[in-house]
């Protein structure tokens, strides 16, 4: 039975990064049969109890991501969004799913004080980490969704659903595996996560958050997450480099550069996965506020601080109940 290894790369190869990914603990347990694909530059995997049918959840599967792609992905020139980006000022219509996402991007935009930012494509290409040409200033205020429809007020505005649409897609490929009768299982989606009902050998899923110091090989924390979505941000997964300094792929709007000061990585616990990537993008660009943003939201997060050679946690929310 092959062991259930959660992929740190990530949905569109953009800014929801699932570093320090958190990974199955006793994955290897023959109570437990493994699915896995490919979609979005990434690899997903499903963990269900062992002799439970899988062959026939693969097509569905592919068709829902494949869909997704289609309306989301910034590098297709083919996509919704890749189409609005390149569109002038006012409103142009897109798939009502795309419009849905769109508005809860600019939801927690609105929550996290513009820390979560889906305008900000531009700056992460920039900086070499993204494909979305525009105008490199970042207004989230400027861009609307909703009624099968997006909207922006100047040219050169763009989306960028990276930083949630990869918990969206993980939100449908739950609610796909419920449909076909599945309660029990956990699925990983480039290292983001969503738990449901209980392992095979009738306890609670276990999940552990990787080291996210460069060449760390061990593992921070643990988690019980229950019926959760877990989402994990920071700059290891994704960044560079240079001048003795880590440049992150995650950018801070109001610097216009990649967040410095920032923790070595947030993991955050939503009841969705969407709420849990758009936050997990939020917490890591507001920096050192990280923590008193989470507070201050109820956001149920763990932060790991760099603490000199080591790693020093702060968990808000109910985030310390989940740490085993």
């Amino acid at each position: 039975m092959p062991a259930f290894t959660p992929s740190r790369r990530l949905f569109l190869t953009s800014a929801a990064a699932a570093l320090a990914a958190p990974r199955l603990t006793g994955a290897a347990a023959p109570a437990v049969a493994v699915l896995e694909g490919a979609a979005f530059g990434t690899g997903w995997q499903v963990a269900l109890p062992s002799g439970a049918e899988t062959q026939g959840l693969r097509a569905p599967l592919a068709a829902l991501l494949d869909g997704i792609d289609r309306q989301m992905s910034p590098w297709r020139g083919d996509s919704d969004i890749t189409d609005f980006n390149r569109a002038g000022p006012g409103t142009r219509q897109v798939p009502e799913e795309t419009a849905r996402v769109a508005s809860a991007a600019l939801a927690i935009a609105a929550d996290s004080g513009g820390r979560f930012d889906p305008s900000v494509g531009p700056l992460v290409a920039r900086w070499g980490f993204g494909p979305i040409k525009g105008d490199e200033r970042p207004d989230w205020r400027a861009l609307a969704a909703g009624n099968e429809h997006l909207a922006k007020t100047r040219a050169g505005l763009t989306f960028d659903l990276c930083g949630i649409a990869k918990g969206h897609a993980l939100d449908r490929m739950a609610a796909l595996l419920r449909e076909r009768g599945h309660d029990d299982f956990l699925i990983d989606f480039g290292g983001d996560l969503i738990a449901a009902g209980l392992h095979p050998e009738g306890r609670g899923w276990r999940i552990a958050v990787e080291d996210p110091r460069p060449g760390a090989p061990g593992l921070a924390a643990r988690l019980a997450p229950g019926a959760m979505a877990v989402a994990t941000s920071g700059p290891k997964a994704q960044g560079y480099a240079l001048d003795g300094r880590v440049w992150s792929h995650i950018m801070d709007p109001a610097t216009r550069a990649p967040v410095e000061g920032g923790p070595a990585s947030v993991t955050v616990l939503a009841p969705t996965a969407l709420a849990a990537d758009g936050w997990a993008t939020a917490l890591a660009a507001a920096g050192a506020g990280g923590p008193a943003l989470a507070a201050q939201q109820g956001i149920a997060a763990l932060f790991l601080l760099r603490d000199g050679d080591g790693l020093r946690q702060v968990a808000t929310g109910d985030m310390a109940r989940h740490l085993v």
